[in-house]
């Protein structure tokens, strides 16, 4: 049976494709479609940016402000001391404070793009778990809220069950994780009257374990939704690429390297990444998505303009479509093209094809650069080469280089 649902954020999310499970879908629908909830989405500090495969969760956030409610965005503080084992084959490499706090900065700046934290009643709340993880008195804590855990459950969790069958070591700071989340959404229930948790679905173990430990220690009802874990019509991970993860940060990832992620989409993929990523009405989505031919090349420019619109702003959309145009469509150099920027003491002596394909981000290692140049793949200034060592002096690159990876990867190179 179909749900059909009162309140419009879950009429909103279930319609785009956002929807994976729920602890409760009638219930929460009546409190949303009452007035406003407060829900929340962690995010531990483990990186100096969020990447695209967080962007999802971030539009479900969006969705959730701009239907009425307020949305809470977790900085993990406290839990990335600790690190979520979910679905991890090793652990997550130890991170200190000053790092932590460095990473929390530079992942606020991407929220500020989607959610509005002014002022007004559902306006967002960034907060910090380690406000109340940091204080925890162990003994108090194992007595107080370890005791509502039960190990044999905890194993049986997909997360934990997964790692422990490939017989890869848990480590007893990781199995703590699952506790100190259920109890970020105890303290957000007790502080803000957060009622709800979101999160992808390798979170769901993690989501019940903090919705049974409130009721069990305040007696609340509260409920968690989780999203898809997406992956492409080819069967890749959202948001990998072969230049590594797709950061939400312009320090990180320009514009129109971001621009460009988007506009190389498989076709089977944009009228569901329309749904998920921008704002434009279903209807526009599911028409744009049954284009076919080299017709569908309109939907996933527009799909790159959207997406790109909304983390970095309109004029950036435009200027990375008009750098497409120029470089694919005319042979030109686009000034908005990724740019490496060699001294004199980079150059030295001269730098080889090789060297430079891989400084400039177009090839992984040596290797993969000098079988790229030998198979035909690399151009300079939009002319084969097939030497890898060909040497470029300060004097070949006073004038911006422009080399190409295939028909879609593009950089300038120059020296300063």
């Amino acid at each position: 049976m179909t749900y059909h649902p009162k309140s419009e954020f879950l009429r909103v999310i279930i319609e785009r494709g956002f929807l994976a499970d729920c602890t409760d879908l009638q219930e929460l629908d009546e409190k949303l479609a009452n007035g406003m909830v407060t829900a929340y989405i962690g995010y531990d500090a483990t990186a100096a940016s969020l990447h695209v495969g967080h962007l999802l969760n971030i539009m479900l956030l969006r969705w959730f402000q701009k239907t009425g409610h307020k949305p809470i965005t977790l900085m993990g503080g406290g839990t990335t001391k600790v690190g979520d084992p979910s679905f991890r084959s090793d652990e997550r490499p130890l991170l200190g404070p000053d790092q932590i706090a460095s990473n929390i900065a530079g992942m606020e700046s991407v929220f500020s793009q989607f959610l509005s934290y002014g002022s007004g009643e559902n306006a967002a709340m960034m907060l910090n778990n380690a406000e109340w993880l940091d204080g925890l008195n162990y003994l108090d804590f194992l007595r107080d809220i370890g005791r509502h855990f039960s190990v044999n459950r905890m194993l049986s969790f997909e997360s934990v069950k997964s790692r422990l069958d490939r017989e890869q070591s848990l480590s007893f700071l990781e199995f703590n994780y699952m506790i100190l989340q259920a109890y970020d959404f105890l303290e957000l229930n007790r502080r803000y009257g957060c009622l709800l948790q979101m999160g992808g679905s390798d979170q769901w173990g993690n989501i019940v374990n903090g919705t049974d430990l409130t009721r069990r220690v305040l007696d609340h009802e509260i409920y968690g939704l989780t999203t898809p874990l997406l992956t492409t019509s080819d069967g890749r991970k959202m948001g990998k690429s072969q230049g590594g993860a797709i950061w939400l940060r312009s320090e990180m990832l320009s514009p129109y390297e971001f621009w460009q992620f988007w506009r190389n989409t498989t076709d089977a993929d944009v009228g569901r990444f329309l749904k998920l990523y921008t704002e434009l009405p279903v209807e526009e989505c599911d028409r744009l998505g049954a284009l076919e031919g080299s017709q569908i090349n309109e939907g996933k420019i527009i799909l790159a303009n959207e997406v790109t619109a909304l983390l970095h702003g309109r004029e950036a959309a435009e200027a990375a479509e008009a750098t497409a145009r120029e470089v694919f469509e005319k042979g030109g150099q686009g000034d908005d093209l990724p740019r490496l920027e060699l001294s004199a003491e980079d150059i030295g002596d001269g730098i080889s094809l090789a060297q430079l394909v891989v400084r400039a981000g177009l090839a992984k290692s040596g290797k993969d650069g000098k079988r790229l140049i030998v198979d035909g793949g690399v151009k300079v200034n939009d002319t084969a080469c097939a030497d890898p060592g060909q040497v470029f002096g300060a004097q070949d690159l006073a004038q911006p280089v422009k080399l190409s990876a295939g028909k879609k990867r593009h950089a300038l190179v120059v020296a300063i």
